[in-house]
């Protein structure tokens, strides 16, 4: 879920709470500038969510230039 800075704000409770069960991404004139997330995520399903991000034909380097180019 994305929500604007000012809505955290207003409702910070309710996004508290939500955040329990899934990710709040909060922003800032149209941009994303923080991630509320719980604790204690299943790693199992992280792990899951990730696999397949990065072409086989990838090196880890390359993976992580690409991923310092775009920031």
């Amino acid at each position: 879920m994305s929500i604007t800075a000012t809505e955290f704000k207003m409702n910070f409770g309710k996004y508290l709470l939500m955040a329990a069960t899934e990710d709040i991404y909060i922003t800032r004139n149209g941009k994303t500038v923080a991630k509320l997330t719980a604790p204690y995520q299943d790693k199992l399903q992280t792990v899951n969510d990730l696999f397949g991000s990065v072409p086989d034909t990838m090196t880890l380097e390359q993976a992580k230039e690409e991923r310092l180019d775009a920031v």
